[in-house]
């Protein structure tokens, strides 16, 4: 009998023992769901008070919307995003199919300095909002969008680049504007890909002409020469890809003066990826 309860004490001391350990793995999860309700609650709480003092808006209409960092259905159906078909070079949409590589009679005519470019949208409606509200209103709140609208539209350039950066101002521009509009495009894709975005190396080493009402030979020869890749930076791009960013393409002129920098400096190679490009066949071909 002795024996008998001896081995029922232990047996409830186990049980009791097992309980405790039950209960004790229970405390901790018991504890956090009050937390991570509280945690829930305050930051829905916050969000609404930030709503309420900046409510979402359409980025390029202002009309009211229920998130940030988008556009209403109107202002969406007004972006002619550029698909493909397009030109491999150029990045101008080609009528039809050509297969891999299809290059556009006006890249074969003129073929431009940089290796590839492509564009998020054609330079028009709402997205013609959307950039003059980034350069001349101050307004930054659509670069998140704009990154990863730039990376979905230059997936195939960002493959193999090492290195992102912008198209650069001059000082005396830089200090009237405040900000580089294309610093902050390339610092967003930079972000969504996580390839090094470089802002300073290549430079502008004299202030041209406003580009507007110019020819494209007119551009050409206005941003002749205009820009340099400094000492650090040569070391930096050397023998590497490059991926150059841009707000708007017009004729490229611009941005083929930067790629001629870019390869003087020993990069392997220049593509350029820009938010958006005028697609005007006339300009191309003058």
């Amino acid at each position: 009998m002795a024996v008998e309860r001896i081995e029922v004490s232990r047996g409830a001391k186990s049980r009791r023992g097992r309980l405790r350990a039950r209960v004790s793995d229970r405390t901790p999860g018991a504890a956090s769901r009050p937390t991570n309700h509280l945690d829930r609650v305050l930051r829905m709480a916050l969000r609404r008070v930030g709503d309420f003092l900046l409510p979402p808006l359409c980025l390029a209409c202002r009309t009211r919307l229920a998130d940030h960092d988008t556009l209403c259905a109107d202002c969406w159906g007004d972006i002619c995003f550029i698909r493909p078909p397009v030109c491999d070079r150029l990045g101008i949409p080609l009528p039809y199919e050509l297969g891999p590589d299809a290059v556009s009679t006006a890249a074969l005519l003129r073929p431009p300095v940089y290796d590839r470019a492509r564009a998020v949208a054609t330079y028009d409606g709402a997205m013609r909002a959307l950039i003059h509200r980034l350069k001349y209103a101050d307004s930054h709140e659509g670069v998140r969008l704009f990154g990863r609208w730039l990376a979905h539209a230059g997936s195939e350039l960002i493959e193999g680049a090492a290195l992102i950066l912008p198209v650069p101002l001059s000082r005396g521009r830089l200090f009237r504007r405040r900000f580089n509009q294309a610093a902050l495009l390339a610092g967003a894709l930079a972000r969504e890909t996580g390839i090094p975005h470089e802002p300073i190396i290549l430079e502008r080493i004299r202030a041209t002409r406003s580009q507007v009402g110019l020819s494209a030979e007119e551009r050409r020869l206005n941003v002749a020469g205009a820009f340099r890749v400094h000492e650090r930076g040569k070391r930096l791009i050397a023998g590497r890809r490059v991926l150059l960013v841009d707000d708007v393409i017009t004729t490229g002129a611009t941005v083929e003066a930067c790629a001629q920098a870019l390869k003087g400096a020993g990069a392997s190679g220049v593509d350029v990826l820009a938010l958006a490009r005028v697609i005007d066949m006339a300009r191309f071909l003058a």
